[in-house]
């Protein structure tokens, strides 16, 4: 499992790692995996321009240590400081000692007792660049770039160097994946320790590139701020027949969805809970015949689902239009619900909140939006805060559906974020297909957590199958769900 973990955490542990190690041999550490990254991304180091864009905190520092380590194997080593009078001294002198050299933000040289006859600005200096190495702001930086540092990293954005983030892109939040105005944009971040959970969440994860992750010896505590589950992790938690197996004992999904309007969500949420480990699928609702002419083996009833028979975990929602009985009888069972898609609208967040069974929503971000009471960019640009402050009130396991899908506990904890998914997902129906999959997965018996987070990794895998680097129907990436789960168990 992969794990992210806050500021707070991250700088406790360095803190009590510095008080064993001698002076500065933390941040010789990060420096030798930086300039080792670098190097591999330059392949040839020699007579290659490197700019570092450095400021004033440990940050800069990591960044004019791993600049003098280039210099020393003969490259072209120059340091921008934004901040010339607080730069990190003992990484300076390291730096000019390999033979490299700093200017200001101007471009002009500093440091030599008197300015240099002629030099080149620095965004000349960007321009003509083969590596840029942004270290103008470390893992406490909050709100935008500051007007000078915002300028260099547009030009940066501009150039045609490759640049290579330290610890993670400037301008980024480390703890919520926030972007507020201007900020680095990477095409490789080196992070030191662990990951920070903006280096997982979006919009902060466009930003950082390809990751590479540098262990410094950092000593971290068992529970993390984020968790991204791998194979190993999913395969664990597969529902898996035994011989006395029956379908009974693999659990009943219901499914309360569909309209008149819209009976194609009732046949993808169906399509889906088929595909998800549940040994058979009850399905209430006005699209009976739909379901039935695609799904002969589905078990279908007329009756509502107070009276449709024993399930194991209800899936109520998709495509329903206005028909709040239904969700209203979904609420009131005892058994674990899925909401999703119109039941979000029509849920009553009181019933919601005084079901003793567990509850898992899936919102994308435009239902999210409207259940919290703002606007729709909020929750784009917040996605972490949103999706724990929607658990928070509903008292239930919350599904934000996204660019990154992340999964927020009712209880706290650490928030699940999926690594599996990819662009093409964004279709109609592809939501759907995800509610009867998790669906399925809650009648099998894992828990809302472990039901959202299981149901994304194989829903972007099939996903990812599906499409192949071309457009998908939400029908393709069902039928893909086999072939992922195979994937997964046969790592």
């Amino acid at each position: 499992m992969r794990t992210a973990y806050s500021v707070d955490t991250v700088r406790a542990a360095e803190r009590e790692l510095m008080a064993r190690l001698p002076e500065g041999a933390l941040m010789q550490r990060a420096a030798a995996g930086l300039a080792a990254a670098c190097a591999d991304l330059l392949g040839r180091v020699y007579g290659r321009r490197v700019v570092l864009l450095v400021g004033s905190g440990d940050n800069g520092g990591d960044a004019l240590y791993a600049g003098a380590r280039l210099a020393r194997r003969g490259a072209g080593v120059t340091a921008v400081l934004l901040a010339p009078e607080r730069a990190h001294s003992a990484g300076l002198a390291a730096l000019r000692r390999a033979g490299g050299r700093a200017v200001d933000g101007d471009g002009r040289v500093v440091g030599t007792g008197g300015p240099a006859p002629e030099t080149h600005g620095a965004e000349q200096l960007i321009a003509r660049a083969d590596l840029l190495l942004d270290g103008i702001v470390g893992i406490g930086g909050k709100g935008g770039l500051r007007p000078e540092a915002a300028r260099l990293a547009e030009v940066a954005d501009r150039s045609r160097a490759a640049v290579v983030a330290v610890d993670l892109p400037s301008g980024v939040d480390a703890d919520t994946g926030e972007v507020r105005g201007a900020a680095v944009r990477a095409d490789l971040t080196v992070t030191f320790g662990t990951h920070k959970p903006g280096l997982l969440i979006d919009p902060a994860r466009e930003y950082a590139g390809s990751v590479r992750l540098v262990d410094i010896g950092l000593a971290l505590p068992e529970e993390a701020a984020l968790e991204a589950l791998q194979h190993a992790d999913v395969r664990r938690l597969l529902p898996v027949p035994t011989g006395e197996s029956d379908k009974y004992r693999r659990g009943v999904v219901g499914i309360a969805a569909g309209s008149a309007r819209y009976p194609g969500a009732a046949v993808l949420a169906v399509y889906g809970a088929l595909r998800g480990g549940a040994g058979a699928v009850r399905y209430v609702g006005p699209a009976a015949d739909a379901v039935i002419a695609r799904f002969p083996e589905t078990l279908v009833s007329d009756r509502g689902p107070k009276h449709a028979g024993r399930v194991q975990a209800w899936v109520v929602g998709p495509g329903a239009g206005d028909d709040a009985t239904a969700v209203g009888e979904v609420l009131a069972s005892d058994v674990p619900v899925l909401i999703d898609a119109d039941g979000l609208r029509l849920a009553d967040r009181d019933a919601v909140r005084a079901r003793t069974a567990p509850t898992l929503m899936t919102p994308h971000a435009g239902e999210a939006a409207a259940l919290l009471g703002v606007p729709r960019e909020e929750v784009e640009g917040a996605r972490l805060a949103s999706a724990r402050e929607l658990a928070g009130r509903y008292d239930a396991t919350v599904l934000l559906k996204g660019s990154t899908t992340l999964v927020a506990d009712a209880g706290g904890g650490a928030v699940r974020v999926n690594p599996t998914g990819t662009a093409w997902l964004a279709t109609a129906g592809s939501g759907d297909v995800l509610s009867g999959l998790a669906g399925s997965l809650l009648a099998s018996g894992l828990s809302a957590l472990d039901a959202g987070s299981v149901g994304a990794y194989l829903h972007g895998l099939a996903g990812r199958f599906a499409a192949d680097g071309a457009p998908v129907g939400a029908h393709d990436v069902a039928e893909a769900v086999p072939a992922a789960w195979r994937d997964v168990t046969d790592a």
